[in-house]
């Protein structure tokens, strides 16, 4: 089963064509250009049955805040196959070649919006993250109290370099922000979405929000206050809208606390699992997550398993001076790639997935391993 990377026109035209049949779309005549540009920036990878492009996978090179690190991370998009070689080992294939591309080419980390959980939980993908989603009615809209800075609004058409800088620095307090590039912010972000930007007395931009307003509904898209008082800034701009809105919904990290200042809290609000993630190479991980080790104070022994990249098949000692591979003592704490992956995203705490089964091992290590791993808050704003 051979696997061809797709570079050519007529190949790149094949792959969005199986994209249209699979996800069930068409790409407009004077938007393919575009579209055979954004795909000359992925890596493809297709699996041909004769002449016809059967499956394919596309590898986007992207970094991702860990907190205060950032991360080389693969994101996986576009896994498609038609319908009659589905269920013939395509997609496995390409996935199992794709984490050994991802680990050639220097990726820490990789991570997928699902169609289905659990078709990607048995390649060592797991959940990383959430999304909240909130609707309010016109009559949740009641300004809080007086700030004293002001917001500015932007268009697509005149981007504002300070929506970056806020950006960058919310980001910096979650884990698998995507850092993005200016072409991200252009052609992936704004679309026909309206900036607003708070600033505080001093003219320092402290939050933004990303917005339309549509047939009586304001939709925000992205929230990101870096202080209460942008928070409340924003959300008095929102009540602003009462006059032309029935409806606002907004897109949050899902412990934004705005919604606690309301008047009568109980909105309608839904968290669903969002993005999913898996560490490609633990051993790069590790040498990338050395601050952290500071933390331990005693030994940390991890015996991982994963099936899909048996490079991580391999038992790891944390101590505070840094980690070493092939401790395999008894007493190691035992865990798959997917909740090795899940706990240091912070997803889940290692107490949590020892409580249900999936760490096992002494009481005393998965409390040390929680104790590292720390307080971490793991959100996307992005899709890919």
């Amino acid at each position: 089963m051979e696997i061809t990377m797709l570079t050519s026109e007529k190949q790149l035209k094949e792959s969005i064509h199986l994209s249209e049949y699979a996800f069930q779309y068409k790409v407009p005549e004077n938007e393919m250009e575009k579209r055979l540009t954004k795909a000359k920036s992925h890596d493809i990878y297709g699996i041909y049955d004769e002449a016809q492009l059967a499956a394919k996978l596309h590898l986007i090179p992207f970094e991702v805040y860990f907190e205060d690190t950032i991360l080389k991370m693969g994101g996986i998009a576009g896994v498609a196959t038609y319908p009659e070689y589905r269920r013939s080992g395509y997609v496995k294939h390409l996935m199992t070649n794709v984490l050994k591309e991802m680990r050639d080419k220097g990726y820490s980390i990789s991570m997928l919006h699902p169609f289905h959980i659990g078709f990607y939980r048995k390649y060592g993908w797991e959940i990383t993250s959430n999304r909240k989603i909130s609707t309010l009615s016109k009559g949740d809209l009641s300004r809080l109290e007086h700030v004293p800075g002001k917001v500015k609004r932007y268009s697509k058409d005149s981007h504002n370099l300070d929506v970056e800088v806020v950006y960058n620095e919310f980001s910096k307090k979650f884990v698998g922000m995507l850092v993005r590039t200016k072409n991200w912010w252009q052609d992936a972000i704004y679309y026909d979405l309206t900036v607003a930007v708070y600033y505080n007395k001093s003219n320092q931009p402290k939050g933004y929000m990303l917005y339309s307003v549509k047939k009586n509904k304001m939709t925000i898209d992205e929230f990101m206050p870096l202080d209460h008082e942008a928070r409340v800034g924003l959300w008095n701009f929102i009540c602003q809208h009462d006059s032309m809105v029935d409806e606002v919904e907004i897109t949050t990290d899902e412990r934004e606390p705005l919604f606690y200042l309301l008047q009568d809290p109980r909105i309608k609000s839904e968290v669903k699992p969002y993005f999913m993630g898996r560490i490609v190479d633990v051993a790069l991980f590790f040498d990338q997550l050395s601050p952290y080790y500071s933390k331990v104070r005693s030994p940390i022994t991890l015996k991982i398993i994963d099936e899909f990249a048996p490079w991580n098949n391999q038992s790891i000692q944390i101590t505070s001076g840094g980690y070493s591979i092939g401790h395999d003592k008894e007493n190691a704490l035992k865990l798959s790639i997917n909740t090795l992956t899940t706990a240091f995203f912070g997803y889940m705490s290692p107490i949590q997935l020892a409580e249900i089964g999936l760490i096992k091992g002494e009481n005393d290590a998965v409390h040390q391993l929680d104790y590292l791993v720390g307080k971490k808050k793991p959100y996307l704003a992005d899709f890919f």
